[in-house]
């Protein structure tokens, strides 16, 4: 059965975790089920699409200057706040880890954020730094607007190892060295990013002036930069 190429594009929030303190660092992954229907079976960083109560759930602390600066870039304003909430909630649904600072909720948090919220923590962005964005070529059968976050272990709550709240949605939750991470059964995209991190690892002085972006939103695939 064909896909149609008119599949929506959803905007979407992924989380590359890197513990340092070991041999060489190391970043969280997860299997997807054989049966999903998006990327099955491959080895992935948490993360999913953004739901629309994400945009009202009230942050701790939210992006910094530049990574804010570059989030908006051909987006609407609003949309960080959004990303922000959706990196915290998709790691916490798919790892049970926490991404956020303690804190109390002023109103009843939406039913998908009443465990997050149970924990006595509101999420925050300070730890996320915008590090790729990728949209999903026409074809597949679902299309995402994905912005990759990277965030140091160090800044979650809570032990890194225990994955006992997790969900069901990722097998073989482990965290990999990166050496050995691109060995395993990736999405072309998570390879190209852990590529990125890598490099990025290696680079002595500043940083790259930009987000790496491909951008497959038009008939042609482009690669290029956020800046």
């Amino acid at each position: 059965m064909s896909v149609p190429d008119a599949a929506p594009i959803r905007d979407a929030a992924t989380v590359i975790l890197l513990r340092r303190g070991r041999a060489e660092p190391a970043v969280l992954m997860g299997q997807r089920g054989a049966g999903a229907v998006f990327m099955p079976n491959k080895y992935v960083f948490p993360g999913g699409a953004v739901d629309p109560d994400d945009a009202t759930v009230p942050l701790a602390e939210g992006f910094g200057a530049t990574c804010e600066a570059r989030l908006v870039i051909e987006a609407p304003p609003e949309l960080s706040r959004a990303l922000a909430a959706s990196a915290a909630r998709e790691l916490w649904e798919e790892t049970g880890l926490i991404l956020g600072h303690p804190g109390r909720w002023d109103t009843e948090p939406p039913e998908d954020w009443r465990d997050f919220a149970g924990t006595g923590h509101r999420p925050t962005a300070s730890g996320l730094t915008f590090v790729f964005r990728a949209i999903t070529p026409a074809g597949r059968p679902r299309r995402f607007d994905a912005r990759f976050f990277l965030a140091d272990a160090g800044r979650l709550k809570g032990d890194p190892d225990d994955f006992s709240r997790a969900s069901d949605e990722l097998s073989h939750l482990h965290w990999v060295p990166l050496a050995e991470a691109r060995r395993l059964d990736l999405p072309f995209i998570t390879e190209v990013v852990l590529a990125e991190v890598a490099a990025s690892l290696d680079r002595d002085g500043p940083p790259p002036d930009g987000v790496p972006f491909f951008d497959n939103s038009g008939p042609e695939p482009r690669f290029r930069r956020l800046v």
